[in-house]
């Protein structure tokens, strides 16, 4: 930084008033969701509006800190943050359970959620990783140890269990994909257990796309045949073995058409590619239907009835069918602030609601339009991160801008699709809306510290 510059010389301050802008709507739609007529004050700080304000000043203080730190700082001391965070998701396994997972941290009457540092912690984390010079995603190693970082704290996350937030570490997948690396390693692993196939000769790259919506198709027809049976030659089986034998049948037919149609050189190349696809799909048919039989009864009721395996509309899916009544309710323009009827929080109609549902509460006082214009604020917020990402010349800021945009993405997308009967009810916030000080304070984190390195941006560091 030239010694002519003050620190806040460069930052972008439309990042900045754009978080200020969702926080304050955050924190007004936290009041009219949660609001107690004993206690009619903003400032009554036993209640939950209270309490964010608390939040969101401590949130504040912490943001101006990192505008206080040099950039070098981040990168120098990222494995330390993201070692501090591991360690509180271990430490978290020994608490108690809280609405049936081990998630909490608690400090008196206070608590934090260390899956939500745990974000920014993998993200600092896997930007400089990246960003180090000798490290190439192209490589074997280097694609093993960048995955690895991820999926630690998700095999920890698994533990607890929290579904949502494993979901939302999926979401560096396209953080890798942008930059390039190369899942050729996978591959290669599972070429080796083939005998007398050379894994040298098929490469996949980062072009997994296509690989990711076969996938996604395969583990919803898992899902969708996990509580059926089969017949087989006079063997009843779980459904899912159905597609385990409907992949095999195709493996065979494509193998004789390929030796009937296709040239003899190209002939082997072609079997190894149908012979790996087909372990590999059947690999995930047994892992998805082993992780849905470890995940908690509600888990899985959940997961039916978005599904359409479980009809029940007050029962096991209250919560999502009451948010979707009172997101209706709203119609175009809405009813009002503080006139919500559905999402009051005297009826006591939608559970949850100032923090998984606080997007009905918004929809019904609301309508449509308000609706729209706080996701117009997200999608702005989003494009901004991204046109951040894209201006930079250090690998280390881009990655991490990249990091904290899918993020916020699979925050947004999931949450308000669950609201809407889009998603499952899987437990994610609303970033910036949603109660409570975990979740904000680590949002409010990504956003200052991509200002910060936003700001050196001509200053390379990494």
């Amino acid at each position: 930084m030239r010694k002519n510059e003050t620190i806040l010389d460069n930052i972008d301050w439309s990042l900045i008033l754009l978080y200020f802008v969702l926080t304050i709507l955050g924190l007004f739609n936290i009041y009219s969701a949660s609001y107690n007529e004993e206690f009619p004050s903003l400032f009554s700080f036993s209640q939950e509006y209270g309490k964010q304000i608390i939040w969101i000043a401590v949130s504040m203080f912490l943001g101006f800190i990192v505008l206080l730190l040099e950039s070098d700082i981040l990168w120098k001391y990222a494995y330390w943050f993201y070692a501090v965070c591991m360690l509180l998701l271990i430490a978290v396994l020994f608490t108690r359970e809280i609405n049936g997972a081990r998630s909490w941290l608690g400090f008196g009457s206070m608590g934090i959620q260390p899956s939500e540092f745990a974000k920014l912690g993998t993200a600092i984390a896997i930007s400089a990783y990246i960003s180090n010079m000798n490290i190439k995603l192209q490589s074997q190693s280097s694609a093993f140890y960048a995955n690895l970082i991820v999926l630690f704290p998700m095999a920890l996350i698994l533990l607890q269990p929290d579904a949502g937030t494993f979901v939302v570490f999926t979401s560096f997948l396209w953080v890798f994909y942008r930059e390039g690396i190369s899942y050729d390693f996978i591959l290669g692993f599972i070429l080796r257990l083939i005998p007398f196939v050379d894994h040298t000769r098929i490469k996949i790259g980062s072009n997994f796309i296509p690989l990711l919506i076969v996938s996604g198709i395969l583990v919803v027809s898992t899902l969708l045949l996990s509580q059926t049976t089969i017949q087989f030659f006079g063997m009843t089986l779980p459904g899912f073995w159905g597609l385990i034998i409907s992949i095999s049948v195709f493996l065979i037919l494509a193998l004789i058409v390929a030796r009937i149609t296709v040239m003899l050189r190209e002939r082997k190349k072609l079997y190894y590619i149908l012979i790996v696809a087909a372990i590999a799909s059947s690999s995930l048919v047994f892992a998805v239907n082993s992780v849905f039989d470890y995940l908690k009864p509600h888990q899985k009721e959940r997961i039916e009835l978005f599904l359409g395996l479980e009809e029940d509309p007050d029962g096991k899916d209250y919560n999502r069918n009451r948010a979707m009544a009172a997101v209706g309710s709203g119609s175009f323009l809405g009813k009002g602030y503080h006139k919500a009827t559905l999402a009051s929080p005297q009826q006591g109609h939608v559970p949850m609601q100032s923090t998984d549902f606080i997007f009905c509460t918004l929809a019904e006082e609301w309508g449509f339009v308000g609706g729209i214009l706080v996701l117009s604020l997200f999608v702005v917020l989003l494009f901004k991160i991204i046109q951040i990402a894209e201006r930079q010349r250090s690998t280390f800021t881009r990655v991490f801008a990249y990091s904290i945009a899918v993020i916020i993405f699979y925050h947004l997308a999931i949450n308000i699709g669950m609201t809407i009967g889009l998603a499952p009810v899987i437990g994610i916030p609303l970033p910036f809306f949603s109660y409570g000080g975990s979740s904000l304070m680590s949002f409010t984190m990504m956003l200052f510290v991509l200002a910060k390195l936003d700001s050196e941006r001509k200053n390379v560091f990494r």
